[in-house]
């Protein structure tokens, strides 16, 4: 009996699934490192360039946007992608908190240090120097050359009698508002905050020490920074300030005029005038002090700290007069009757001849 023979069934296809998977794990793969290259790039590779200088100082001006502080890094060349900034500073939302400020950017900073720097709003501080100062004019151009703070706002709150009544003092003594030196202030300071701390150092600096010195010789702070401002323009030798004191407070004692020539070229608003000759003494001003008794108005400038404590600290002596040196070294001679104040002056004179004649 024959036997039938049987088919073998045909093998059944399966799907490698492990292939499948391997490749959709490929994918995902590549997608992440892209996706993961693409976020370094953006937020942690170096994006800030600031030429050949190891830094750089941006300003960020009060009322600033986002669009404000790209268009100013892009203007100074501050970033190699722009795009990159942008991302990080709408996923870091930047755009609702630009803080204005002077801010410190490094070389090769990175987008996310320099998004958080300017969203922290920690500024660099600025020195402003308050010296060598004539009027309220020249201030307000210094001080709005240091912080935001414009010239002309500044200059109008110096004119505001007003405004400076808070501050016990007028547009002719402002001066006495403000003492020299080197003060920190953030850049974004406006007028009026940088008043107001002037305002607080001046309370700071009339200590009781001083204010003591002051009332034993029957002054006003504002009589002091009068005084010290003509001696701040009548020598630059220190030593010799209190001795100038000395005899200008002696005068005033007696009720004589000052006869002080710094407040004859304050008068004149004439600081090309290296001599002063008997033509300026006819001026009509209250600056005039050949012609009124007492002390001027106001400062003539903003005087120096040494000038100032000259004054507290001025030296009690008889001289009535005083007069340049025939050394021509910018010291003076001192002297107590007008007879031998005309001697040493008649020295002078002889000395400046000599010189021109050389």
């Amino acid at each position: 009996m024959t036997q039938k023979t049987r088919k073998n069934p045909e093998p059944v296809k399966r799907t490698n699934y492990h292939g499948l998977w391997y490749i959709l794990f490929l994918l995902i793969l590549v997608g992440l490192c892209g996706w993961g290259f693409h976020y370094y790039q953006n937020f942690f590779r170096p994006n800030v360039t600031t030429g050949d200088q190891p830094s750089a100082y941006i300003y960020i001006h009060t009322g600033s946007d986002l669009q404000v502080v790209k268009n100013m890094l892009s203007d100074h060349h501050y970033l190699r992608d722009m795009k990159s900034f942008e991302w990080v500073a709408q996923k870091k939302k930047y755009d609702g908190k630009v803080r204005p400020g002077r801010y410190k950017i490094r070389d090769r900073m990175n987008n996310i240090e320099l998004v958080n720097l300017l969203r922290s709003g920690k500024q660099e501080p600025v020195r402003v120097i308050l010296q060598n100062v004539r009027n309220p004019e020249e201030l307000a151009g210094k001080i709005a050359a240091q912080i935001e703070g414009d010239s002309i706002s500044i200059l109008n709150l110096l004119r505001n009698p007003d405004y400076l009544r808070e501050f016990d003092v007028g547009p002719l003594t402002v001066f006495t508002l403000f003492i020299p030196n080197t003060y920190e202030f953030l850049w974004n300071t406006t007028a009026d905050q940088f008043i107001r701390r002037m305002y607080k150092e001046r309370q700071k600096f009339w200590n009781d020490e001083r204010l003591m010195q002051m009332s034993q010789e029957a002054l006003d702070i504002p009589g002091v920074i009068i005084l010290a401002s003509i001696l701040e323009k009548e020598t630059a030798k220190n030593t010799e300030k209190p001795v100038i004191a000395g005899v200008y407070l002696n005068r005033l004692r007696k009720g004589w005029p000052l006869q002080a020539d710094p407040t004859l070229i304050f008068a004149w608003n004439d600081y090309t005038i290296k001599r002063v000759l008997n033509k300026h003494k006819e001026i009509d001003s209250p600056y005039n002090t050949y012609k009124y008794t007492g002390l001027p108005p106001g400062p003539i400038c903003l005087p120096s700290v040494s000038s100032i404590d000259a004054v507290l600290k001025y030296e009690h002596h008889f001289y009535m007069y005083f007069c340049a040196k025939d050394d021509l070294s910018g010291y003076h001679n001192f002297a107590v009757t007008f007879a031998e104040h005309n001697r040493n002056a008649e020295r002078y004179q002889a000395a400046l001849k000599r010189l021109n004649n050389h």
